[in-house]
């Protein structure tokens, strides 16, 4: 097949995303290009829809590729030059060159204790794979723990999903990835501001950090996971609260839909949201923060347009541009 129109393999069961499936969306923007042929697979899980692979003995092989052990993935699908994969089961191939997105570095840091991951992704690499990190920061992490060499690590930002605009949001929407104590340090401050101001507060969270929300009792309305899409669809300003190992997706989308936002200034906000979203150093910073967003029309129309902006740096379409120029080269090479 030729490098300039490669046939290429994409595991749907990749996405890390609450407000869906990114890999399904990253798929769709790559099918739009017309610049590569797109064979979908299910690595996990069984298909859903229809154009979809199926991966014979795919419940039996599972176990093994999640340790990055197995049988070669090329064997069970068609003929293929190049093949993506993004979430917890690495496949090996025979021939096929493979792709890894890295896009979630918690089960690589060493509190995490997760030292399969770390392994999983060296064999990868010894076999000959190629690492993508969802930024710059992200990929020296990914050398560092791994001890690669440079070359084995590239760069592509992650798809973030569509989300529509939010017109007439009215609360104030705290995300949290990775980290609570921030949230609950704040949350009684935060309750404050928003009845001042006739709102309230929606924290988007896991299962187990809204467990710890609750036994607080935190006044505080709990959105789960799922519930990802309503709660920005409420939001008048965003508070990213994050640990700095995860793409900010939900950030990203709060821009896109024109809400503005803060969070956190670790490593991988400033490389991507400086000058778009409202970076804070020390919680400290917040309450100030928010009551300028809040309040002053200037300051949230000059941040809504900014964040605007920023966000097409990370849309599907712009996300399956810079894959397609990745799997050409790695074709290539």
């Amino acid at each position: 097949m030729s490098a300039d129109v490669p046939r290429v393999g994409l595991d749907l069961d990749g996405s890390l995303e609450s407000l869906g499936n990114s890999m399904n969306d990253l798929a769709d923007a790559l099918d739009a290009t017309h610049e590569c042929e797109l064979v979908r697979f299910h690595s996990l899980s069984a298909p859903r829809a229809g154009g979809v692979a199926r991966l014979h003995g795919r419940a039996l092989w599972a176990p093994l590729w999640r340790r990055g052990l197995g049988p070669g993935l090329d064997r069970l699908l068609e003929p293929l030059d190049v093949i993506h994969v993004a979430g917890r089961a690495t496949p090996p191939t025979r021939s096929t060159p493979l792709i890894i997105s890295v896009d979630d570095l918690r089960p690589l840091r060493g509190e995490s204790h997760e030292h399969q991951r770390i392994n999983q992704l060296r064999r990868a690499v010894d076999h000959g794979a190629l690492l993508v990190a969802s930024t710059r920061s992200a990929s020296h992490e990914v050398q560092r723990v791994l001890g690669v060499e440079r070359a084995r690590v590239v760069v592509v930002p992650p798809a973030v999903p569509n989300v529509e605009p939010t017109l007439e949001g009215s609360a104030l929407v705290v995300n949290l990835t990775g980290v609570v104590e921030p949230f609950l340090k704040l949350s009684a401050d935060l309750a404050t501001f928003a009845q001042q101001r006739g709102s309230w507060v929606e924290a988007v969270a896991s299962a187990n950090v809204a467990q710890r929300i609750r036994a607080r009792g935190v006044d505080v309305k709990l959105r789960s996971r799922s519930e990802a899409r309503a709660a920005l669809a409420d939001a008048r300003v965003v508070l990213h609260i994050s640990d700095g190992a995860r793409f900010p997706s939900f950030a990203i989308a709060a821009l896109a839909a024109g809400v503005p936002t803060i969070a956190r200034a670790t490593a991988i906000n400033r490389e991507l949201l400086s000058g778009a979203a409202a970076l804070t150093e020390s919680d400290d910073d917040v309450l100030p923060l928010l009551e300028d967003l809040w309040d002053s029309p200037t300051r949230r129309a000059i941040t809504i347009a900014a964040g605007r902006s920023r966000a097409q740096d990370f849309a599907p379409a712009t996300a399956a541009r810079a894959y397609v120029a990745l799997y050409r080269e790695v074709v290539r090479g």
